[in-house]
C-alpha cells in the first residue's frame, strides 16, 4: 500500500460503472482487464470525487471530463495502431497498447481535487509528477513494465519519453484529444500544444 492511494477492487457495481467508460477492454486478456478496472476503482475511491464522471482532465478546460478524454485517446490510439498495421505492416500488441491508452491519465483524479466548489491542484500534484504517480500505481498492481514505463514518461513535461512504439501512438492520440479540448472548451488564453513554441 502507498501513502498516495489505497489499492481496492471496490464493489461489483464500482467495477461495472468504471467498465462503462473504458472502450476496447474486451480486446485485452481478462487478467489484464481486471487490473485495469482495479486501477481506476483505486483512484476513484482514493480521491474526493463522488463518481468518475466528476474527474477533471485539466484546469485549462475544467468542463472537459477525464472519462471523455480517456475514451477519445483509446479510440484514437486504436485507430492509429490499426492504420499502422494495415498500411505499414507493423503489428501491435493489444495487451500492451490498449491498457496504456486507457491508463495513461489514471493518476489525474489524485492530482486535482474538488475544494470549495472548484477544482484545484491537490497537494500531491506538487510532490509527484503526473505520469510518475500513475506508474507507482501500475507497478504496485503488477502491470507489464512496458505499460508502466510509457505511462510514467508520457507527460508533455517529462524529462524524456519512452521509445516504445506504443508510447509513440499514445503521444499522438493524447495530444490530438487534448488540443481539441483546449481549442473548443479551454479557458481564455489556453494554448493548444500544436500552437506552442519551444524556446
Amino acid at each position: 500500500m502507498s501513502g498516495y492511494f489505497t489499492v481496492t477492487e471496490g464493489t461489483d457495481a464500482d467495477r461495472r460503472h468504471v467498465a462503462g467508460f473504458l472502450p476496447y477492454l474486451d480486446r485485452v486478456p481478462e487478467p489484464v482487464a481486471e487490473k485495469v478496472l482495479t486501477a481506476w476503482v483505486t483512484v476513484w475511491r482514493s480521491s474526493g470525487y463522488a463518481a468518475p464522471e466528476d474527474f477533471p482532465y485539466t484546469l485549462l478546460a475544467p468542463e472537459y471530463r477525464l472519462i471523455d478524454h480517456v475514451e477519445e485517446v483509446t479510440e484514437l490510439g486504436v485507430l492509429l495502431a490499426d492504420y499502422r498495421e494495415r498500411r505499414w505492416r507493423e503489428p501491435y500488441d493489444p495487451a500492451v497498447l490498449i491498457p496504456t491508452l486507457i491508463l495513461h491519465d489514471v493518476d489525474k483524479p489524485l492530482l486535482y481535487e474538488p475544494r470549495d466548489g472548484r477544482i484545484v491542484s491537490s497537494s500531491l500534484a506538487g510532490e509527484v509528477p503526473h505520469g510518475v504517480l500513475g506508474g507507482f500505481l501500475l507497478r504496485e498492481l503488477g502491470f507489464d513494465e512496458r505499460i508502466v514505463s510509457i505511462v510514467s514518461t508520457h507527460a508533455a513535461n517529462a524529462p524524456f519519453h519512452s521509445s516504445r512504439d506504443e508510447g509513440w501512438i499514445l503521444h499522438y492520440a493524447d495530444f490530438y484529444s487534448c488540443d481539441h479540448a483546449l481549442r473548443t472548451r479551454g479557458t481564455p488564453g489556453a494554448t493548444p500544444f500544436y500552437q506552442r513554441h519551444l524556446a
